[in-house]
């Protein structure tokens, strides 16, 4: 019975508030704080407004189009179209062209239909060579391959490999007795 009293008073002790409250923190001064000085620079100055020379626009009822636009600062960007490809998708072939910052003129050709996006520039970066002959081992390897879907292709070769001749089982009998080290 002793241990029952001792254990509730115990728990009520334990369930007890604690009270550990702490005064706030004092409240921030109210002062203000300039912001920081501009670093914008002040010699910049605004570039004159880019006049467009042409901008033409012709939409037809059966949705063919054709866009043409040229800007004074050398670009120019001409583009048709029309819903011939796939489920009515629309095919555009076009052009752009403008003068690069070191003074070349860039002109990209481009066809846009089922296959994507197809441009032509003799800027455009081509693919290297292949750097290095392929070497022996590597021809044998496809030729096999090649060899191989051939006999499977005549059904001589079912592609199932064969299962494993030697197989592993539990060891006969089970050790019961642990023996010192030998």
């Amino acid at each position: 019975m002793k241990t029952i009293i001792i254990a509730a008073l115990a728990a009520v002790a334990l369930a007890a508030p604690q009270y550990d409250y702490q005064a706030p923190a004092p409240a921030p001064s109210p002062s203000y704080i300039a912001p920081a000085a501009s670093t914008r620079d002040d010699s910049y100055e605004q570039p004159d407004p880019v006049a467009i020379l042409r901008d033409d626009r012709v939409h037809e009822e059966d949705g063919r189009f054709n866009v043409e636009f040229e800007a004074e600062n050398g670009i120019v960007f001409a583009q048709s179209g029309s819903p011939d490809g796939p489920e009515d998708s629309v095919v555009k072939a076009g052009m752009y062209s403008y003068i690069a910052p070191d003074g070349t003129e860039v002109e990209v050709k481009y066809v846009a239909d089922e296959n994507g996006f197809q441009p032509q520039s003799d800027l455009l970066p081509v693919a290297p060579v292949f750097p290095h002959p392929i070497p022996q081992f590597v021809l044998d390897q496809i030729a096999f391959a090649a060899a191989e879907d051939e006999r499977r292709a005549r059904g001589e070769d079912s592609g199932e490999a064969s299962a494993p001749v030697r197989s592993y089982a539990a060891p006969a009998r089970p050790s019961n007795s642990y023996g010192a080290p030998q």
